[in-house]
């Protein structure tokens, strides 16, 4: 056995003089202090990273226009030195990128296809025209999750959702097959480009079931809005108050969420009704994105019922 190995047997909470275990596994003292001393610089790294990942999961959670610049300058502001290349590699690894165009925008695997986007100026007026989907990063007391959801835009109800400590795309897949399962089918489906939703493990399920597949357009904040307002509700109203300690608990913990987020709380965009009221009646709902660079959308907006007109107004606050 080497130095090296032997130095792993010595802790810095002994008891003894550490000149005695030393001697004992024929090493020099220095190699101890070494070993230890990186481990302490190592878990002040880690202590200060969590730090980073929670402050920049908030800032992102309140502006998701926020790319690697504006986050360095945030976080600056809040005492941290800290340079672009280590938040870029801390945005990368929570999956996260700004809604903007340009080279720091996320990118799609280069093998997969990117499908249009379908809903520009398209109202929605039913229960299972449009789902939705997205993922998030969730802070938890020691480490991370993320979190996927599947939503009918015409009622905000969560059909359902998934969490996973690893951003592959089987847990989107598991999450799209239960809320088939359970709901039935919509007419077209929307996501971002991100690579889970471009595998063709994830479109060829809804090839499959006949769906039409919509893609939100790069730099365009607005195209998937529903489910970031979604993000920011779960943020706000659960995670950020019970602060998980771990996966068990977060799990438990959103399932006691998104229940009452379906079927009690009331939402200001459905006439103060629930999700699952709107869903099962089909009365009070309704979306549009409106294209503020085009006609159709403000055409679209006055042929609109109440509710799409009142989405559609919501859209326009947001946007300002």
């Amino acid at each position: 056995m080497n130095p090296a190995e032997r130095a792993q047997w010595i802790e810095r909470d002994d008891e003894m003089p550490l000149t005695m275990p030393c001697e004992l596994a024929s090493i020099p003292r220095s190699s101890v202090y070494r070993r230890m001393e990186a481990a302490a610089r190592q878990q002040c790294l880690d202590e200060e990273d969590i730090q980073l990942r929670a402050l920049i999961d908030e800032e992102y959670t309140n502006r998701p226009f926020y790319g690697s610049r504006r986050m360095v300058v945030f976080l600056r502001r809040r005492g941290h030195s800290i340079n672009r290349k280590r938040v870029q590699h801390l945005m990368r690894e929570m999956g996260l990128a700004g809604m903007a165009p340009g080279p720091a925008t996320s990118k799609p695997h280069p093998g997969h296809k990117v499908y249009p986007y379908l809903l520009r100026g398209v109202a929605v007026t039913r229960p299972n025209q449009v789902w939705s989907t997205d993922i998030t990063y969730v802070r938890l007391a020691r480490g991370f999750a993320y979190l996927v959801a599947v939503i009918d835009w015409y009622s905000r109800k969560v059909l359902s959702w998934r969490i996973s400590n690893s951003m592959d795309a089987s847990f989107c897949v598991d999450c799209l097959e239960d809320a088939l399962r359970n709901h039935g089918k919509p007419e077209v489906f929307n996501s971002d480009q991100g690579s889970q939703f471009t595998s063709t493990a994830f479109t060829d399920v809804l090839k499959r079931e006949g769906v039409a597949i919509s893609m939100d357009g790069r730099g365009r904040a607005l195209d998937n809005i529903f489910v970031e307002r979604l993000w920011r509700n779960v943020k706000y109203e659960d995670v950020y108050l019970k602060g998980y300690a771990n996966l068990a608990e977060l799990m438990v913990g959103l399932a006691q969420y998104f229940a009452f987020y379906n079927a009690e709380r009331p939402h200001q965009a459905l006439g103060y009704e629930t999700p699952d009221c709107v869903y099962k009646s089909g009365i009070g709902g309704g979306a549009i994105i409106v294209d503020k660079f085009g006609d159709s959308g403000d055409e679209m907006k006055n042929e609109g019922t109440t509710g799409q007109r009142r989405a559609a107004v919501e859209l326009e606050m947001d946007a300002a």
